[in-house]
C-alpha cells in the first residue's frame, strides 16, 4: 500500500482510508472488527469515524461506532492514523451540535473516552455551522491542537467558499489551518472537480473523499427495476432517504449500464474502477472506502495497483461530463 503525505503537513497516511460508519448498524461488532483487520491486512492504517456514526442510526446510536474502534484500537494505536469528526446532534439540547467552542471540546472529550485514546490524529468539523462565527469553531480547534488532544484540523460537507473563508481566517488569525476536505466525490458526482478541487491542489489541502461507489450504486449490483434492496444504505434508517435522493435515478443507471462494460474492458470490477478513477486525480490524497462485510474490501484494495490508462480516462470522462456540471433535469 503507498502512502502519501496529507496536504501540505508531514503526516503520512495510506492511500486508502477506512471509513467506518458501517459499523454497529449495518454490520455488528463482530463483523466490524472482520472488517478493520482485513483493511490492516491491506496495508490500511488510515481510518475514518465519526461521533455521529452509525449511519442510519438516532440520538440513541451516536458514539457506538467509536466505541467498536476504540476496542479494537486497544494495544496498538500507535499503528494507525485516526480520523474522526463533529457536528450532527449528540444529544438533545440546543448546545449538542453545531461548531460552537463549547459543543466542538465537550465532543472531543467524549471520542477521545470512547476511542480509549489521549490524542486525535484528525479531527474534522463534519458539517458547517451558520450559526456560529468560523472564527470561533477555528479558535476551539487551535486550543485543542495546543493542548495535545488533536493532531491535525479538517472539514467535511463544506462548500468551496466555506473552505477557502475557513483557510484565509485561520491564515488571518495565525491559528491552526485545515489540513484536509472530506467532500463527496465518485463518478457519479464531480462537481468538486470544477473549484475544491484546484484550491486543494494549489494550497496544500489534502482531499480525503467519501462515497466513492455511490452508497454501493457504482458496484452494479443493484437493478432498477426492483425496489432497493434491504441491508442497502439506500433503505437503511435515517440515512436510505438521503441516498435514494442522491443516487437512485434512471440517469445514475443508465450510467452505471454504460459504465459497467468498460470495466469489463479494462479486465476489473466496476468498484475496482470507479475507486481508482478517485486515485487518478492528483488533488485527492485517499478516498474512503467501506464495507459491511470483509470480502468488499477487496475490489476497493485492488484500485489502490490499477492505473487508469489516458484513452480509459478519456472515455470515463465522456460519459460522466454531465456530472461534473451539476445536477441536470429530470
Amino acid at each position: 500500500m503507498e502512502h502519501v503525505r496529507l496536504g501540505r503537513t508531514g503526516l503520512q497516511v495510506s492511500r486508502l482510508c477506512l471509513g467506518t460508519m458501517t459499523f454497529g448498524l449495518q454490520c455488528d461488532e463482530p463483523t466490524s472488527v472482520a472488517i478493520l483487520d482485513r483493511a490492516a491486512e491491506g496495508g490500511i492504517d488510515f481510518l475514518d469515524s465519526s461521533d455521529a456514526y452509525p449511519l442510519g442510526g438516532d440520538l440513541s446510536t451516536r458514539g457506538v461506532t467509536e466505541d467498536i474502534l476504540g476496542r479494537w484500537l486497544k494495544g496498538k494505536r500507535d499503528r494507525f492514523i485516526v480520523a474522526t469528526k463533529c457536528f450532527a446532534p449528540t444529544g438533545p439540547a440546543p448546545f449538542d451540535r453545531g461548531n460552537s467552542r463549547k459543543h466542538i471540546i465537550s465532543a472531543v472529550d467524549a471520542s477521545l473516552r470512547r476511542l480509549q485514546t489521549d490524542y486525535i490524529d484528525l479531527y474534522q468539523l463534519h458539517g458547517y455551522d451558520r450559526s456560529t462565527p468560523i472564527d470561533e469553531s477555528l479558535g476551539a480547534l487551535d486550543d485543542l491542537v495546543r493542548q495535545g488532544k488533536v493532531r491535525y484540523t479538517g472539514a467535511s460537507n463544506f462548500l468551496t467558499y466555506q473552505l477557502v473563508r475557513a483557510v484565509g481566517r485561520s491564515e488571518t488569525l495565525g491559528i491552526t489551518r485545515f489540513d484536509s476536505v472530506q467532500p463527496r466525490y465518485n463518478l457519479l458526482f464531480r462537481q468538486i472537480e470544477r473549484e475544491m478541487l484546484p484550491f486543494c491542489g494549489e494550497e496544500g489541502v489534502g482531499v480525503i473523499p467519501y462515497n466513492p461507489i455511490a452508497g454501493g450504486l457504482l458496484s452494479g449490483k443493484h437493478a432498477r427495476s426492483a425496489p432497493p434492496p434491504d441491508g442497502t444504505r439506500f433503505t437503511l434508517g435515517t440515512a436510505a432517504e438521503n441516498y435514494q435522493s442522491r443516487y437512485w435515478h434512471e440517469r445514475e443507471f443508465d450510467t452505471v449500464d454504460v459504465l459497467r462494460p468498460l470495466a469489463e474492458e479494462a479486465g476489473v470490477s466496476l468498484v475496482t474502477l470507479s475507486v481508482a478513477c478517485g486515485l487518478a486525480h492528483p488533488a485527492i490524497t485517499a478516498p474512503i472506502i467501506g464495507a459491511s462485510r470483509p470480502d468488499q474490501l477487496d475490489a476497493s484494495l485492488e484500485a489502490a495497483g490499477f492505473k487508469l490508462d489516458a484513452d480509459l480516462k478519456r472515455r470515463l470522462d465522456e460519459v460522466t461530463r454531465e456530472y461534473r456540471m451539476g445536477d441536470a433535469p429530470r
